[in-house]
């Protein structure tokens, strides 16, 4: 327990302050840095409660007790207020310009033959059919058209 306990130097403790304070910086990261200094029990007589500090920030006590620990993971406090960066690049957009221009063309088109109406799913199967995507889901193609305020009825 006792090595769970975070003591700031002067030093730690004004970099925490400032960035917490100053500049532009993400939500998240300048949260946790507040965090470590509610946790902070260097010179003081008295220490907040981890139920307390998650009630003034806002967060559980679990992402404190992962704050927490993660501060003391990590070798300094520059990595600790640095975002990780993503291990896997973000998934590639399937919709691009074409393909949502082929969309809205097909659902603006007359409906097919032996069909009361044109459906998210046929749009997306003839999106496929003339190799725009490889696949596309129905929900993709009512984003594009709920986007464009295009509704099939």
């Amino acid at each position: 327990m006792e090595n769970d306990v975070i003591m700031l130097n002067e030093e730690q403790r004004k970099r925490l302050e400032v960035f917490a304070k100053n500049g532009v910086h993400n939500a998240h990261l300048i949260t946790r840095a507040k965090v470590i200094l509610k946790l902070d029990r260097s010179n003081k007589k008295d220490h907040l409660r981890i139920t307390r500090i998650s009630e003034e920030v806002e967060l559980s006590r679990q992402a404190i007790y992962n704050i927490r620990d993660a501060f003391l993971q990590s070798p300094d406090i520059e990595t600790f207020l640095m975002r990780k960066k993503r291990k896997t690049p973000p998934v590639p957009v399937k919709v691009t310009g074409d393909a949502e221009a082929h969309i809205i063309a097909i659902a603006c088109s007359k409906k097919p033959e032996g069909r009361a109406k044109r459906t998210m799913q046929l749009i997306a199967d003839k999106c496929v059919e003339l190799n725009d995507v490889d696949s596309l889901s129905e929900t993709s193609v009512r984003r594009v058209l709920k986007k464009q305020n295009i509704s099939l009825t």
